[in-house]
């Protein structure tokens, strides 16, 4: 195990009952599925083998952690670790009023460099930082949509699940056509997610978009946008025909 130095003692007894909790067998298992081998996308990261609804359930047992607890076990090296201390800011957020949404975002801002792989950064984007700027200045989502690191652009894109849910499009378009020529499929995958679910509110801009982009959509993203269309329907956007609508 590698503990993270300088732990409150609050934030060591979170750390130890996930250590109790390690299953070595379902940590390679993790391992392999979030491509942690050298090369993959996540090079590096570490698992202790824990099923999501267990971090969580005990996450609310330490749902009196500070922000800085949290920032804290953000630097642990294992992911179920950081998925943890993001499940209770996620929380704080979502029950928090404005000045402690502000902290939690800032928080969130200052150690996105931990944020560094899709699980985590899906649980962050539609829930911390994609309400936090619904209506807010957006312009740090495009820096983000600009990084050379590979988690910053795909929390831009999570962060416009947040503007769906609230039937504000035009933004996540504009972010979704400016990714188009994005080479990791990892980005692919959320951006065809995203138009999927922005769909179930606006067929006819889904439509629109795909039609418009048609040449330049990833075939991954291009699939993932159309799931929820007949196989009929599927079969004949994906030899770009879009007359029949």
């Amino acid at each position: 195990m590698h503990p993270v130095p300088g732990l409150s003692p609050e934030a060591h007894a979170a750390e130890g009952a996930l250590f109790a909790l390690a299953d070595a067998g379902k940590a390679q298992t993790a391992a392999r599925y979030f491509q942690s081998a050298p090369g993959q996308y996540g090079e590096g990261d570490l698992f202790l083998g824990i099923r999501v609804p267990v971090i969580r359930e005990t996450a609310r047992q330490f749902n009196t952690l500070t922000l800085d607890d949290c920032a804290a076990l953000l630097q642990s090296p294992y992911n179920e670790v950081r998925l943890f201390a993001l499940d209770i800011l996620t929380r704080r957020f979502a029950k928090g009023k404005e000045p402690v949404q502000t902290s939690v975002f800032e928080c969130v801002l200052q150690q996105r460099r931990r944020i560094n792989n899709w699980n985590l950064v899906d649980g962050v984007g539609p829930y911390i930082t994609g309400p936090y700027l619904l209506k807010r200045d957006r312009s740090i989502l495009w820096q983000w949509a600009q990084s050379p690191v590979l988690w910053e652009r795909r929390l831009a894109v999570l962060s416009t699940f947040a503007f769906i849910r609230a039937g504000d499009l035009d933004d996540a378009l504009k972010l979704y056509a400016q990714l188009l020529t994005d080479p990791h499929d990892l980005m692919h995958k959320a951006c065809g997610w995203m138009l999927r679910e922005l769909g179930k509110r606006d067929e006819a801009r889904l439509l629109a978009f795909l039609q418009t982009h048609y040449t330049a959509l990833p075939r991954t993203t291009l699939r993932y946008a159309i799931e929820k269309f007949t196989p009929e329907q599927r079969a004949a956007m994906l030899r770009g025909e879009f007359s029949f609508w």
